[in-house]
């Protein structure tokens, strides 16, 4: 990918996702700068070579790409902290939940060039899914840039209508959580059942993986199609799927997406 001098205004656990995903593909160090008011997290970022800061300012005017990384909370603040900054030759890419173009161009007038990503912490380990937007007037070359950023830690989704940006926080942003509680459920009973942690551990991540694997390699199969593959009727497989579809597992899985859904829409009106 095309190397800039990019500047990450944050440092928290997307930040770090981002950053230490890129750092694994070979991004150079030195052209990478976060700034973070605590000083923990900045020394997370020093020890590995990456610029630190505390002047949001002077370290947004030396750099290409700008990637607002705070907390939505926060978002007017910081922003109206760098409106005297010109944007007009700077691309500026949000990863800020739930705060639209619109709000972004109010707090940095000069701003032109606008992506708005909404990526997931397994980037972290290059296994992202970023869902991006842009207006039809941001550069072709700033877009290119921004989708090779985050595919150098996964993959990538384009939607063309800003409020889908909702749904994409509900199936990648905050996803991984979904899993990880499923998981931790299933390695929780296991333990009740008699396994030790590190057996129970081992038997639900590699599962886990594998069954993600199957879909990857997969891609013409219906997810329902390889469901049933391992469900024999009248077999065990079909026991525990009885329990769930009595609990209705499905019903709860789209009432717990649309409440992620219903909650990014309030904070985009909130902040």
């Amino acid at each position: 990918m095309q190397q800039k001098s990019i500047c990450f205004i944050g440092g928290g656990n997307m930040a770090q996702a981002i950053v230490f995903g890129l750092l694994k593909t070979g991004y150079p160090a030195n052209l990478i700068t976060v700034c973070d008011p605590n000083e923990d997290k900045r020394a997370l970022f020093a020890e590995r070579k990456v610029s630190v800061a505390t002047d949001n300012q002077t370290a947004v005017r030396q750099s290409e790409v700008i990637v607002l990384a705070v907390k939505p909370q926060v978002a007017s603040e910081v922003c109206a902290a760098l409106s005297a900054v010109d944007f007009s030759e700077k691309l500026v890419i949000s990863i800020m939940a739930a705060i639209s173009i619109k709000k972004i161009t109010a707090l940095l007038p000069t701003a032109q060039h606008i992506v708005r990503v909404m990526p997931n912490t397994p980037a972290l380990v290059s296994q992202g899914m970023s869902g991006l937007f842009a207006r039809v007037n941001v550069a072709i070359e700033f877009k290119q840039f921004a989708e090779s950023l985050l595919q150098a830690v996964g993959k990538t989704c384009w939607v063309e209508d800003e409020n889908d940006m909702h749904s994409v926080t509900a199936a990648s942003g905050s996803s991984p959580a979904y899993f990880f509680l499923f998981m931790e459920s299933m390695q929780q009973a296991l333990l009740k059942m008699g396994l030790s942690a590190s057996q129970a551990r081992l038997l639900v991540q590699q599962s886990a993986l594998g069954a993600a694997n199957m879909v990857v390699e997969n891609p013409t199969v219906e997810l329902a199609t390889l469901r049933q593959n391992v469900t024999s009727k009248g077999g065990t497989t079909a026991a525990a799927l009885n329990v769930f579809n009595e609990k209705q597992l499905a019903q709860i899985v789209e009432q717990a997406m649309q409440a992620c859904v219903e909650r990014s829409k309030e904070m985009e009106r909130l902040f």
